[in-house]
């Protein structure tokens, strides 16, 4: 895979008192390293002379950083690991570790991020009450729509279901900003974990990259709603759609039609919402296209 920036590279021996002088290099790939962002973390290791087999070659790969472990995957003899800066994540000083194994010795690296602030944007807007508060007769969908995604996120592929490239699910240019909070008659609300595309209703939706549809329902905020587990704890939301053309527990790849873009759910207008979930992370969608879509075609 080629990633569009790369951020650092830092190569560590293994731990003291290990015989072989194997090493491990962690390549880390960003558009920035500030909250909202896609991290993609590469892990190679100095293989030894006449590497054949398993035993002489990576396995067991993993990273871990903010407090999380996440496995990483192999394709085409590169590991690679997905990490997501959450929309809230604190700036500060961080530590990213990585191990992996080669035949029976345990290899590991580390290497220390600074995840720098980023300011998100505030909008005010003046709307009917409704819209802000919704009826007390919705509490009780509203709150199983909430223990649906909880579920639905905290369960993934334990495999990678995309390949490369991402693609973007509409042909027209993102119009709001990833993380921008709104004041509904006074009242600040939820950061905006998406991305919006303002494309005509009818306008077909694409599936991001291959994955399972693991919600192909009506949700009361987003209306229409399809999810996609692209395994290993990475998901695409796509919401508001007038139209479902999956079902949940369907395999799609990337490009496959899975709807239209609608009006449904709490909106005032038709649109395309994109959210992306890694790791739990809320991070925005046009970073996973930045490092992960296609590459520009040459001029």
């Amino acid at each position: 895979m080629a990633f569009a920036a790369c951020v650092a590279t830092v190569i560590a021996a293994q731990a003291p008192g290990r015989a072989a002088p194997a090493q491990l290099a962690i390549t880390i790939a960003a558009r920035s390293l500030q909250p909202g962002e896609l991290i993609v973390v590469t892990i190679g290791g100095a293989a030894r002379a006449g590497a054949q087999d398993r035993e002489d070659r990576l396995h067991d790969v993993h990273v871990s950083l903010f407090g999380q472990t996440v496995p990483a995957f192999e394709d085409g003899g590169v590991w690679t690991a997905l990490v997501g800066v959450d929309l809230d994540r604190r700036p500060g000083r961080y530590v990213l570790d990585a191990s992996a194994r080669r035949g029976g010795v345990e290899l590991e690296a580390s290497k220390a991020l600074v995840v720098a602030p980023k300011h998100f944007a505030t909008r005010t807007l003046t709307v009917s009450p409704e819209f802000v508060n919704p009826p007390p007769d919705t509490v009780a969908r509203i709150a199983a729509d909430a223990r649906l995604l909880s579920d639905i996120y905290a369960h993934s592929a334990e495999e990678p279901l995309w390949r490369p490239p991402f693609v973007r699910p509409v042909p027209q240019s993102a119009n709001s900003r990833f993380g921008q909070r709104s004041r509904f008659n006074g009242e600040l609300r939820s950061p905006h974990a998406g991305t919006d595309f303002m494309s005509p209703a009818g306008t077909p939706v694409k599936a991001p990259n291959g994955g399972r549809v693991v919600v192909a329902r009506e949700l009361y905020f987003t209306g229409n709603t399809v999810i996609i587990d692209h395994g290993l704890g990475v998901f695409s939301m796509l919401a508001h759609l007038s139209r479902l053309d999956v079902r949940e527990g369907d395999r799609v790849n990337g490009g496959d039609p899975i709807g239209l873009v609608g009006a449904t759910g709490r909106v005032t207008g038709p649109h395309l919402h994109w959210a992306m979930r890694v790791g739990g992370a809320r991070v925005d969608p046009m970073s996973a296209l930045a490092l992960l879509g296609s590459p520009p075609a040459p001029r």
